[in-house]
């Protein structure tokens, strides 16, 4: 995701192996002579950017960062992503071949460092060369010292502040990542902390006298009101309401799944700006308990006689992903069986037909939002048990986990004294 630091990570390599450093911004080229050079017969022909970046650097071990090499295009002059193939492959790179030297050139000591937003976006050629390192994005504590260590000293250094003119303390930077910034990264928060030094800068300019601390009751008066808000969730679910948890590029979240029967034919339909992967899943779930009625405490005549619509609230926010299905699942059944679900509990986990419970991602992030949110009890895939395990235990400490490898195991926990199959 944009924002967590790609770029400073390859400045900290290069500082760190104590080599020079070259950058190239990928975005936007669609020509191929900008990596491997024009050919001497035309007008304002040169070298390409690759050697050109070896002469500056005046060494043959630089590391180079190819900034966004997801955003390649092409046209009807080459393709770059294909000219890259010949720089990024070991078995190639020691003869690199620019069209301006016309001269084999050794690049196998070059460190080459690609940063991206959307590995799907790089040509699968291209990444089959690379090797992934996802740098995933930062939860609030981790923002709340990254600006505490970093950006509020390069803030105040860039509007001529000081410690005795403004002190922003952990509870106000804390306060600032939740109401003011809504990102993976930390580049949102840095303009909001930016925005705060200028307004105290034209203070100190005024010769107003004020404390220097700013204490989160006192954003509002420099930042206006807050501009994001957790949603409030029912942690005691009414029937028909499951709790589920979601991945969200700027970090978790702790959704409500909500369904109602009407009167109608056994139809299933789904609202909510749900994608294709999710409406998968409202007919998995249903398919699963007409297949198991009997099992599941339900009639068929229930079944037969009422159509069931399932809603996710905040329409206006695309939801996509399997990771819904248990969620879905028990709202369904809540409402089917006419039983509440357990206070304080949430879910995630791919379902299938027969009632598997299948591994989900964003691990990490969906523990935070529980614990944000006052979940007390967590239902997981038994195979993302490894997964929670290498988290740090104070983020997982407070809530207890369930593993689960079907739909039957995890009954007895999200519905108390409900007999299951």
């Amino acid at each position: 995701p944009p924002g967590v630091g790609k770029t400073s990570l390859a400045m900290a390599m290069a500082e760190g192996m104590n080599r020079k450093l070259e950058r190239v911004s990928l975005g936007g080229m669609r020509d191929e002579a900008e990596i491997k050079g024009h050919r001497r017969t035309y007008v304002g022909a040169m070298p390409g950017r690759i050697l050109q970046m070896m002469r500056r650097a005046g060494t043959d071990n630089p590391v180079i960062v190819l900034d966004e090499v997801d955003k390649l295009g092409k046209d009807f002059r080459g393709d770059p992503s294909s000219a890259l193939l010949e720089v990024l492959d070991p078995a190639q790179n020691a003869a690199f071949l620019d069209l301006y030297m016309d001269v084999p050139f050794d690049l196998s000591k070059v460190m080459f460092v690609a940063t991206a937003n959307v590995p799907a976006n790089i040509p699968p050629p291209l990444r089959d060369r690379m090797e992934i390192i996802e740098l995933p994005g930062y939860v609030t504590a981790e923002k709340v010292q990254i600006g505490r260590r970093h950006l509020v000293p390069r803030q105040l250094e860039a509007h001529g502040l000081d410690g005795k003119r403004l002190k922003i303390p952990v509870s106000t930077l804390r306060a600032l990542v939740n109401g003011w910034t809504r990102e993976a990264g930390v580049r949102g928060l840095e303009k909001v902390i930016a925005s705060l030094c200028r307004k105290r800068a034209l203070e100190v300019a005024r010769k107003k006298r004020r404390a220097p601390e700013v204490k989160p009751t006192g954003l509002e008066k420099y930042l206006g009101p807050p501009k994001w808000e957790d949603d409030p969730i029912r942690l005691k679910p009414e029937v028909g309401v499951a709790l589920g948890l979601a991945y969200t590029p700027a970090g978790g979240d702790v959704l409500e799944a909500e369904c109602v029967a009407v009167p109608g034919k056994g139809r299933v339909v789904w609202t909510g700006s749900l994608g294709d992967v999710m409406t998968e899943s409202c007919r998995i779930a249903y398919s699963l308990l007409r297949s198991s009625s009997l099992s599941f405490g339900i009639s068929e005549e229930v079944l037969s006689n009422n159509d069931l619509h399932v809603h996710f609230p905040a329409g206006a926010v695309r939801k996509d992903g399997p990771s819904a299905g248990i969620t879905i699942a028990a709202a369904m059944l809540g409402r089917l069986a006419e039983i509440k679900m357990r206070p304080r509990t949430a879910m995630s986990g791919e379902i299938t037909l027969t009632g598997e419970i299948l591994p989900v991602g964003g691990l990490r992030e969906k523990v935070l939002a529980a614990k944000r949110q006052g979940i007390k009890r967590v239902v997981l895939p038994r195979q993302n048990r490894s997964d929670v395990e290498i988290l740090d235990p104070a983020w997982t400490r407070g809530l207890a986990f369930h593993w689960v490898a079907s739909f039957e195991e995890a009954l007895p926990i999200l519905f108390p004294g409900k007999p299951g199959r």
